[in-house]
C-alpha cells in the first residue's frame, strides 16, 4: 500500500502539506493519556499517583512519546516539568482528544436515539429558574426514555450528595467551592427581609439592619446560605427567634401569619400574599446558586445531556 488517501499526521512546510499516514497507526494512544495526566497533575510523580503506576513507568512512557514524535516536549525541573512550545501544542491537542472521548457516550447514544436511564437532581428548596425549567422540559421531550428524579435538601446536603456520587446534578449555593467539583453559575439570588400584613412595620419606610435587632425572626435551619448567615450576624439580626422552619415555603407562611420578620429570596416573596420589604435595596445580601457536578468523565450520558441543555438555555438571549 502506498498510503494514498490515508489520513495521518499533517504539517505545513513551504506552503505544501505533508502527511505522515503511518503515525496514527503506529502510535500507542495510551502515551497521549499519560502525557495529558503528567501535565494536568503538574509532574511525573503526581501523575504516577493519579494513574496508579510506578514513576519509572510514567517517565518511560513520556520518553517513548518524545521518541515517536522526534521532539522533546518538556524540561524536567526541581518543581516538576515545564512544557516547551512543542509540548504546549501537543497538550492542546490532547485536551481536544480528551474532551471528544468524554463526549463519546452521549454522542453515540444520541445518534442512536437510545438515550435512556435516569438523572438524579438534588436542589435547594423553592428554586426559581425559568432557564432550568425550560431546559428540563426540552430534555424530556427529546429523551422521553430518561427518568428525571428531583428531590429537595439543604444546600450542604446537596453538595455532600454530589461529592458522594449519590446524585448527578446538584443545585445549591456554596461560599467555599470544592476543587473536586465543577461549578456553573445558574443564577444570583438576592435576599430581602420581609414582614407580613399584620406586622407593625408593614408599610413603613426601609430601615437600616441595626434598627431591627430586637425584632422577632423566623429562622431557617441548615438551608440558610452562609452569605446570609454572615449578614445576619454582622448586624445582630435573629437573636430573638419568633419561629423556625426548614423550607422557604414554611418560612414564608410564618412571615405571612405575623410570627416574625424573615429573609426570603426576592423571587420567592413575589409569589402569593403580599409581603413588605424592610431593608434598602443597596444593602441586600446576594450570592450565586450553582449547578454542581463531578468532573465530566464521571457523568452518565443522560446527566451530561441535561447539564448541557441547561447551560445552553442560560446562554439564550
Amino acid at each position: 500500500m502506498d498510503g494514498k488517501g490515508e489520513r495521518g499526521l499533517m504539517t505545513q512546510r513551504d506552503g505544501r502539506t505533508e502527511t505522515y499516514p503511518l503515525f496514527a497507526r503506529n502510535l500507542d494512544w495510551n502515551l497521549l493519556k499519560v502525557f495529558h495526566e503528567i501535565v494536568s497533575a503538574g509532574g511525573i510523580t503526581a501523575a504516577s499517583r493519579a494513574l496508579n503506576k510506578q514513576q519509572p513507568t510514567v517517565s518511560a512512557a513520556l520518553k517513548r512519546l518524545e521518541d515517536h514524535l522526534g521532539v522533546t516536549l518538556c524540561d524536567r525541573t526541581a518543581r516538576g516539568i515545564e512544557l516547551n512550545p512543542a509540548g504546549r501544542a501537543l497538550f492542546a491537542a490532547c485536551e481536544d482528544i480528551h474532551g471528544a472521548i468524554c463526549r463519546l457516550p452521549l454522542d453515540t447514544a444520541t445518534a442512536a436515539g437510545t438515550l435512556a436511564g435516569a438523572v438524579a437532581v438534588r436542589m435547594i428548596s423553592d428554586l426559581v429558574s425559568p432557564e432550568m425549567d425550560r431546559a428540563t422540559i426540552a430534555f424530556h421531550q427529546q429523551h422521553p426514555g430518561v427518568e428525571i428524579r428531583f428531590d429537595i435538601a439543604p444546600w450542604r446536603a446537596v453538595i455532600d450528595a454530589v461529592k458522594a456520587g449519590e446524585v448527578d446534578i446538584g443545585v445549591a449555593c456554596d461560599s467555599a467551592p470544592s476543587e473536586e467539583l465543577r461549578y456553573e453559575s445558574l443564577l444570583v439570588e438576592v435576599q430581602q427581609l420581609y414582614c407580613g400584613p399584620s406586622h407593625r412595620l408593614y408599610g413603613q419606610p426601609p430601615r437600616h439592619p441595626r434598627d431591627l435587632v430586637d425584632e422577632a425572626f423566623v429562622l431557617t435551619g441548615q438551608d440558610e446560605p452562609e452569605d446570609l448567615e454572615h449578614f445576619r450576624r454582622r448586624f445582630g439580626l435573629g437573636r430573638r427567634a419568633g419561629g423556625f422552619a426548614e423550607t422557604l415555603h414554611e418560612v414564608k407562611k410564618l412571615i405571612e401569619l405575623g410570627i416574625g420578620v424573615g429573609f426570603l429570596p426576592t423571587v420567592v416573596a413575589q409569589d402569593g400574599a403580599p409581603l413588605w420589604p424592610l431593608l434598602p435595596e443597596a444593602l441586600l445580601p446576594s450570592y450565586h446558586v450553582y449547578l454542581v457536578t463531578r468532573p465530566d468523565e464521571t457523568l452518565s450520558a443522560p446527566a451530561r445531556s441535561l447539564l448541557e441543555m441547561i447551560l445552553a438555555s442560560m446562554e439564550r438571549p
